[in-house]
């Protein structure tokens, strides 16, 4: 994180009680910055001052959930599950860690890069929604927070159970991103009204080989099929737990359990907006808990999985996943960040030959996906709604981490006046949508091997 969160135009939303308090806590986060850098501090100073900060912007919050209602601002109600997510899991779990390490370096270095993250995201995505009058329809269908707060403590209560994990919530807005190398478990349920229900558990690998393994005194530390059947069962177990918090589902039979690839998991995540959507730091790796009701469920290829089949269909999964990793870790990875299906299915197609193609559809996800899995090369939409290719690179380059990660502009503009702006905020380079497939195929390319010419010996 930079030491300083500078103010310009770009976080204006022309309205006065917002952009105020938007300055306010850009000062109050800069003084913290400049804190933080003193070798010697007093942590009761530093206490008050992390105080500050969240008691303005819990104020902020009731000022703009006003101004939402002064409006009727369509999106009134998915925009306060947003600020209390912050306001009731982020902030109190990065309290905790505060607490927990005597204010340490670590500690007050990690709660200002995700607070300045979270406010220059909040400013330049949620404020400029509310402003546009445009409402972000992913969360749309969520159960109330009551009922995903008893959900989460659930799978807290029960992950510690079965493994002795002090898992944390970390989000209750899982957008579906890549971490790690990943295990995609789904299982569809049927009702005696034959509404279907769908719950998909996402384990990264080293969760299970960590946990499971350790449980049936596993030496090795790679996946094997009996591994994988123990989680499959386990995994269920969990389901079982979780679905006892719904009346409908009390009879309700299992039709069909999978294991999908991660982009057979993103195109069922992506068709139906989730009840619950829960992401979990394990302290062992990431899990993530999702549920969606639908009318009739994707048929994805997914290895679908009975009990006649079960040792060898998983191991032939295993299998795949192991070819594909060998053959993804020579791979450079390149997120493609655009609000178009079809955009994003063409860049797919076009490089995944020679890429390990990640994909987003807004700001926020792009975000997400670069925290949990950080590419090689980024390809922005520069005519994204919402929150513009401009506001999306601005967030990039605010984090330390990922302020040297190259991005290249898409743009359907050309004419001089459009070019001169994309050219002015120094990206890697632009690409004009226009361009032939080819032509595209060749850019991304010819970047690459210029960036291997530079790093070679």
């Amino acid at each position: 994180m930079g030491t300083q969160l500078v103010w310009d135009k770009r976080y204006d939303t022309g309205v006065d009680v917002i952009d105020k308090e938007h300055r306010k806590l850009f000062r109050i986060l800069n003084k913290l910055f400049n804190f933080g850098q003193q070798e010697k501090k007093s942590q009761w100073v530093c206490q008050e001052a992390v105080k500050y900060f969240k008691d303005h912007a819990i104020q902020h919050f009731l000022d703009e959930e006003d101004y939402m209602a002064s409006i009727n601002y369509a999106g009134f109600e998915m925009h306060k599950h947003i600020h209390k997510n912050f306001r009731e899991t982020t902030l109190p779990a990065l309290e905790k860690e505060l607490e927990t390490t005597g204010y340490s370096k670590e500690a007050v270095t990690h709660f200002l890069g995700v607070c300045a993250g979270w406010l220059i995201g909040h400013t330049l995505i949620e404020d400029q929604a509310i402003v546009n009058r445009e409402v972000v329809r992913q969360w749309e269908n969520l159960l109330p927070e009551e009922e995903q707060l008893v959900i989460g403590q659930t799978i807290v209560s029960r992950l510690h159970k079965m493994f002795q994990l002090d898992s944390q919530l970390i989000s209750n807005c899982y957008g579906g991103e890549k971490f790690g190398d990943g295990i995609y478990y789904r299982l569809i349920y049927s009702t005696r009204e034959k509404k279907k229900w769908e719950f998909l558990l996402i384990f990264e690998e080293r969760v299970i080989v960590s946990t499971i393994g350790s449980v049936i005194k596993m030496k090795s530390k790679a996946l094997s099929a009996m591994l994988m059947n123990v989680t499959r069962y386990m995994a269920r177990q969990l389901v079982e737990h979780v679905k006892g918090h719904f009346p409908s589902l009390e009879q309700a039979e299992v039709k069909e359990e999978q294991l999908l690839t991660y982009e057979q998991f993103q195109k069922v995540f992506e068709k139906h907006s989730p009840k619950f959507s829960l992401l979990f730091d394990t302290g062992k790796g990431y899990f993530a808990y999702c549920m969606t009701t639908v009318d009739t469920p994707l048929n994805e290829d997914g290895v679908s999985i009975i009990t006649e089949n079960a040792m060898v269909e998983v191991k032939k999964y295993l299998n795949q996943n192991k070819e594909k990793k060998t053959i993804i870790s020579r791979k450079k990875k390149v997120l493609v960040v655009d609000d178009s299906d079809f955009m994003l299915k063409t860049m797919q197609q076009l490089l995944s030959n020679d890429y390990e193609v990640l994909t987003a559809t807004s700001g926020l996800s792009a975000i997400r996906s670069i925290t949990l899995n950080r590419p090689d090369l980024v390809l922005l939409d520069y005519e994204m709604p919402v929150c513009n290719g401009s506001q999306i690179l601005e967030m990039i380059r605010s984090e330390r981490e990922f302020e040297d990660i190259p991005v290249i502009f898409l743009t359907s503009r050309v004419d001089k006046e459009s070019v001169k702006k994309v050219v002015e905020l120094k990206p890697q380079g632009y690409l004009s949508k226009s361009l032939s497939l080819e032509l595209v195929k060749k850019e991304v390319d010819g970047f690459f091997e210029k960036k291997n010419c530079v790093n070679c010996p």
